[in-house]
């Protein structure tokens, strides 16, 4: 039997890989480019989540390749130790290890030192989770199970999975134009949405205060705009004008008619930039909590509003960092009391 020979991929490869990865191209489109099945690809952008590694740096403390080359010159002249480590300005007892470490006096090469050096500065540390991984450094599908989010490798950010019709919303206005009070969050009433989707064309709609980081979940009966938009309507219309100034969206069709929306409530309607659902991060991150909940592929018609208030108050209910330590709902509370 012909066993496949094993790939290597030299550095200039990876550096490539990695930088299509982050342009937030897929594995198998990768993988095309170098002739390769898309398993070599991940198990290369696997060992570190998704992440691009930092390029590797040499301590400033280190001896350089230069130094090893006088070194190397020194003890061809026939030099001491001392002499040649005076003239380096280096510790007679750094220039001794190092020919000790590298065949001594008569066997020392300055290349082969320097690439030895180099290969030996490699400090693998292990895994707080090496109970838990195994042998090819994958986590158990088992373990995968319980993550927050069950991804085990991390997308680029310009990664989405949206269709190409996004971004054909009439009369949108972009998510660079909004007032700076509702990009440092100083102030209440600037909510960010999203519709949560389900099996079945069923979805959840969600909105979070960007201020106090509060969400609140209700049911949209169908995704078309007419439908999405009248249930925006209604929501609006419970809470105090003076805590829902602005809401922001991605470009979904859901919100073709915002501009109905933004009449009937005098709220200004923002949206993201083309292919970039990201800058709302408050909504990404709920909605990524939220799976804990209701899972991909899972009907969301049938759920009852009751179910959600129940959700969105668990989720209102955990102290945040972000914000003292204090809940959402705490913060929320607050607001609401501002306006009397």
């Amino acid at each position: 039997m012909v066993y496949p020979s094993r790939i290597y991929y030299t550095e200039q490869d990876k550096s490539l890989m990695w930088d299509r990865w982050q342009k937030g191209e897929s594995l198998n489109a990768i993988a095309r480019h170098f002739g390769r099945s898309h398993s070599s690809i991940q198990g290369i952008l696997s060992r570190t989540g998704g992440v691009r590694p930092l390029p590797r740096r040499r301590s400033r403390l280190s001896l350089t390749l230069a130094e090893r080359e006088e070194i190397s010159r020194g003890l061809s002249a026939g030099r001491s130790l001392r002499s040649i480590a005076s003239a380096l300005g280096r510790s007679p007892s750094t220039v001794s290890r190092e020919l000790h470490r590298n065949g001594g006096c008569r066997r020392y090469r300055a290349h082969a030192a320097d690439q030895a050096a180099w290969d030996q500065a490699k400090r693998p540390k292990p895994c707080k989770l090496t109970l838990f991984i195994q042998a090819r450094g994958a986590l158990k599908k088992e373990l995968v199970q319980h993550l927050r989010r069950r991804r085990s490798m991390r997308r680029s950010r310009h990664h989405t999975q949206k269709t190409p019709d996004h971004g054909r919303i009439v009369g949108a206005v972009s998510i660079r134009q909004r007032p700076a009070e509702v990009e440092d969050r100083a102030v209440p009433g600037h909510w960010v949405g999203d519709l949560l989707f389900g099996s079945n064309n069923s979805q959840i709609a969600t909105l979070v205060e960007r201020h106090s980081r509060y969400c609140m979940l209700f049911r949209v009966g169908s995704k078309d705009t007419k439908t999405v938009i009248n249930a925006l309507i209604k929501h609006a219309h419970k809470l105090p004008r003076e805590l829902y100034k602005s809401l922001t969206w991605d470009r979904g069709k859901e919100m073709a008619d915002h501009q109905r929306f933004s009449v009937a409530t005098d709220i200004k309607v923002y949206f993201c930039d083309p292919q970039h659902p990201w800058q709302r991060g408050s909504n990404d991150q709920i909605n990524g909590l939220l799976r804990q909940y209701f899972p991909k592929g899972m009907d969301l018609s049938g759920i009852h509003q009751n179910r959600l208030n129940a959700v969105a108050r668990q989720l209102n209910e955990r102290p945040r960092e972000t914000l003292g330590f204090e809940t959402p709902a705490e913060r929320f509370e607050q607001c609401v009391a501002s306006t009397g």
